[in-house]
């Protein structure tokens, strides 16, 4: 053989190697030759970011034990509990006193005693009550405290409760077997009734007073996205009593008409005196409602990965990110809470945390017209879902899993229920093109590190997340999807929203999101500045009989909490900053600034019965002193009892002075939703998006970013393809393998109760 052959067989040989690698790299299993180095951040945090850490799995056993040990009485596990048990609510991660925990973090104290708070439900007793109980210490409880009066000034009362998901199975059970049944033709001709084929939606407050507890029902056809498929007919069941034998049926509505009770509706329609609208019967995969996609799978979405590993570090409950370090956490009501966060090693926020989610409905339908949902009193955390990889965060992020104890006397584990991944924006953080005097570009690519949960509230999703900047901007958005709650369309029904299927009423409503912004920069003691513009008649110097209307800088101290209280329709500064004790370098206090993005509907009239309940919705922003008896803007027992709130957020604002304190910075946003046929078969997040800013405001001598090493600068002279020169020039030799993409797995279908 001569030299030419074997160069071509040995040419043929390499080409097939080299093919090989190329499938090898193309579906995801690249080889060790291509594995990147992990660039992680030192993580300097020592485990002090564990002061915050949510519950383990086996504190949870550990406080559980105690409370069926020490409190004297039977405790019923809450997933099997009658009105008349008493049972565990839920158990969540008792946060220390904010000067205590500062103590330890920044002052070599020690670290706070690691406690419990526990939330029982007492209905076997002569005074049935809710009664909140600080269990410690961790791991091994020896003491508990009842907290409940020192919380809110007396007991809670027992009709306050948050509603059982046992309770809401028993109720669907008085349906099944004691309601439906007196309508035996209407429910089989008109509905086509059988013992699976409808779906029951509850809605809230329950009642016109306090200690009502009576809720309309609103029934669907039981098929895939069945919050669109109204079938008419709503059920008032008052279900206040504790013995669930003596739960009766208030009042019937279908089509327009209130009937007594199903019977006098049965009555009705044998007799031919009532309207029919017999919906027709759905397939199971709801049809319009379904979210199979209509179209065949094509071409590969695009997706991110770090060309070098990642770029952040989890450890425990704490992230490192460039400047950035935090701690987060998860609350069983209120979802992602983040504390102790820190730019360059100053403490910029010491929490940041979700408070309450509402919606405010119209419809012409009694369980549209009567709900206003408050999502703590369900549980914004409990019911954060398991997040896909590659749809609801990217393929690459960090998945972490959260444990939760509610309703059960065992924990319970969210796969994959908070991601944390670095994104790159796709947009410059800034730049500037330079084709005058001297040629130059300079540009820094905006990537920044996002903190996601998505919770899913029956019909709706909401996706959290807190953003961190390279320049030192925090952001907290919120974005709105799922499904929207409809109600049966009949008579003047287009006054509250917009038809969107043959007989489905998309009503109207209002999203409202508080957030608690506990931000200490430069120090604990901050005051309240608000800076914006006037214009001032002034003539030209050199031209005094010329007027010039020129924009001016004005400057406002906001010493009081009324000033800094804005309601919902008021003008509010442009720029309004918490301001430290201390300069930048050019004189001025350093600061950072709160920017609320929001296009909220209308708040409910303060003249209502329930509206003290939701005050803080109110205000877009309102500052008040911190205050450890003030931890929340609301309660979870406010949503059954709106009426006499058990915590409301007005109360909070009393002329107090805020002039160099702590201050705590409560925001609202929100959108208004009018639905519309794009909102079928489900809401899109393109849209509805709202948030808050905090904004670095002559807090530095100069933008910070400029420090990073994402930076890109060339000139006209050099040669901006040399790595040394310009970085990204660099990607196509450090970015040249794909990604070794972990398999795709999900658990969200395990562990589900289904009514």
């Amino acid at each position: 053989m001569n030299m030419k052959a074997v160069l071509i067989l040995l040419v043929l040989a390499l080409a097939t190697i080299f093919a090989l690698v190329c499938v090898l790299l193309t579906r995801g299993r690249a080889p060790s030759i291509c594995q990147h180095q992990r660039l992680e951040q030192e993580d300097t945090d020592n485990g002090q970011s564990l002061v915050f850490a949510d519950l383990t799995p086996e504190e949870m056993v550990q406080v559980v034990r105690y409370l069926q040990e020490n409190l004297g009485v039977p405790l019923v596990d809450a997933s099997r509990a009658l009105p008349s048990d008493n049972c565990i609510s839920y158990i969540d991660m008792q946060v220390p006193a904010k000067a205590e925990v500062l103590r330890f973090l920044d002052g070599g104290g020690a670290r706070p005693t690691r406690e419990v708070l526990a939330v029982l439900y007492f209905g076997n007793q002569p005074d049935p009550n809710v009664t909140e109980y600080v269990v410690g210490p961790l791991p091994t409880p020896t003491y508990h405290r009842d907290v409940t009066v020192q919380k809110y000034g007396g007991k809670v009362p027992y009709h306050r409760r948050p509603t059982l998901a046992v309770e809401y199975k028993q109720i669907a059970g008085f349906l099944r077997s004691q309601v439906f049944p007196t309508a035996p033709s209407f429910m089989h001709q008109v509905i086509e009734y059988n013992e699976t084929s409808l779906a029951v939606m509850t809605t809230a407050p329950r009642g016109f007073q306090s200690g009502d507890r009576t809720t309309w029902f609103v029934l669907f056809q039981n098929v895939s996205g069945f919050f669109l498929h109204p079938v008419g007919l709503e059920v008032l069941v008052d279900h206040s009593s504790l013995d669930i034998s003596q739960w009766a049926v208030s009042r019937v509505f279908y089509n327009g008409q209130y009937y007594r009770d199903m019977a006098q509706l049965e009555s009705a329609y044998v007799q031919g005196r009532i309207s029919v609208e017999k919906v027709k019967k759905a397939p199971r995969d709801g049809d319009f409602s379904s979210m199979k996609p209509r179209a065949p799978p094509a071409t590969m979405f695009p997706v991110q990965y770090e060309p070098q590993g990642p770029r952040y570090s989890v450890r425990n409950n704490h992230v490192v990110f460039q400047a950035w370090s935090f701690a987060f956490g998860m609350s069983v009501n209120t979802g992602m809470r983040l504390f102790d966060i820190r730019y360059q090693g100053e403490r910029i926020a010491y929490e940041i945390s979700v408070q309450e989610a509402l919606s405010v409905y119209g419809s012409n339908c009694p369980g549209g017209m009567s709900t206003r949902y408050m999502d703590g009193s369900f549980g914004i955390g409990r019911f954060s879902s398991p997040l896909v990889r590659g749809v609801d965060c990217p393929y690459s992020a960090t998945y972490m899993d959260v444990h939760y104890l509610a309703q059960s006397q065992v924990s319970r584990i969210g796969k994959n229920a908070l991601c944390i991944f670095e994104q790159n924006l796709g947009s410059p953080l800034r730049r500037h093109y330079s084709n005058l005097q001297s040629f130059y570009y300079g540009g820094l690519v905006n990537s920044a590190l996002i903190v996601r949960s998505i919770a899913t509230l029956g019909n709706y999703d909401y996706v959290w997340d807190f953003i961190f900047y390279q320049n030192g901007a925090i952001e907290a958005k919120v974005q709105a999807t799922g499904y929207m709650s409809s109600s049966f369309l009949h008579g003047d029904g287009l006054r509250y929203g917009n038809r969107v299927w043959e007989h489905t009423l998309g009503t109207i409503h209002t999203h409202s999101i508080n957030y608690k912004v506990d931000l200490d920069v430069g120090g604990v003691k901050n005051s309240l500045v608000a800076h914006d513009m006037a214009f001032e008649m002034a003539r030209a110097p050199w031209s005094p009989e010329q007027q010039i209307e020129r924009p001016r800088l004005t400057k406002k101290v906001l010493d009081t909490e009324d000033q800094a209280a804005f309601q919902h329709q008021s003008k509010m500064p442009r720029y309004i900053y918490f301001a430290a004790n201390s300069k930048n370098k050019w004189g001025h206090q350093r600061g950072y600034r709160i920017q609320i993005v929001s296009f909220a509907g209308e708040h409910v009239p303060e003249t209502s019965s329930m509206e003290r309940a939701i005050s803080w919705a109110r205000y877009k922003l309102a500052v008040t002193r911190r205050k450890e008896e003030e931890p929340t803007s609301t309660s979870i027992y406010n949503q059954n009892d709106p009426w006499t709130p058990t915590v409301a957020f007005a109360d909070f604002i009393n002329n107090e002075t805020i002039t160099n304190e702590d201050l705590v910075a409560w925001v609202t946003t929100g959108f208004l939703h009018i639905p519309h046929s794009e909102d079928i078969p489900n809401t899109v997040t393109v849209g509805n998006s709202v948030g808050f800013l905090l904004r670095p405001y002559n807090y530095y001598d100069l933008d910070p970013s400029i420090y990073s090493h994402d930076g890109v600068f060339f000139t006209s002279e050099q040669d901006f393809t040399a790595c040394e020169i310009n970085s990204v020039a660099c990607l196509p030799k450090k970015a040249s393998c794909l990604p070794n993409f972990p398999l795709f797995t999900y658990d969200g279908f395990q562990n589900i109760s289904r009514l």
